[in-house]
């Protein structure tokens, strides 16, 4: 299954959480990592008392089912030292599958496509960077999504080095 997932970090060297994690889930049983998008520079979404976020997005083929792959993508925040003190608060690792081939999911632990996906552009334009002709299911083309989704205060830093 083809499978997108965003990460973000803001504490703890945020670059490097992000560039371990994307090595991480390039370790992950019947998976491999297909592309990475360039590190992206944004401004908290929630509480504005906390550093910038540093954002990308990978791509992922896997044959794990989205629970199987949510609970794998939860032991690597864990191995990042995640801690969810307030909601959209600060974080060292934060892993969310954002789709998951044409699957919609909808349950008190997993939400596919991500809500939200469409209008972040921290989530948005790293996707897109991998994938503009992408259809994400029910919202369409990630192409069209970027014309109502300004960048804003998002900056593009550059690719990964792995």
């Amino acid at each position: 299954m083809r499978v997108f997932i965003g990460l973000g970090s803001n504490l703890e060297n945020p670059e490097q959480q992000i560039k371990t994690a994307v090595n991480d889930m390039g370790s992950l049983s019947e998976s491999k990592l297909i592309a990475c998008s360039s590190l992206y520079s944004s401004p908290p979404m929630g509480p504005q008392d906390q550093p910038d976020y540093i954002n990308a997005v990978i791509e992922l083929e896997t044959t794990l089912l989205p629970h199987v792959l949510l609970d794998e993508l939860q032991n690597i925040e864990q191995q990042h030292g995640r801690v969810r003190k307030r909601h959209w608060g600060e974080r060292t690792l934060d892993l969310d599958i954002l789709v998951y081939g044409d699957k919609l999911l909808n349950d008190k632990r997993l939400i596919v496509p991500h809500p939200g996906v469409a209008e972040r552009a921290f989530v948005l334009y790293p996707l897109a960077e991998l994938a503009l002709d992408l259809v994400i299911p029910i919202l369409g083309k990630v192409e069209p999504l970027l014309a109502h989704c300004p960048m804003g205060e998002l900056r593009k830093l550059g690719a990964i080095k792995l």
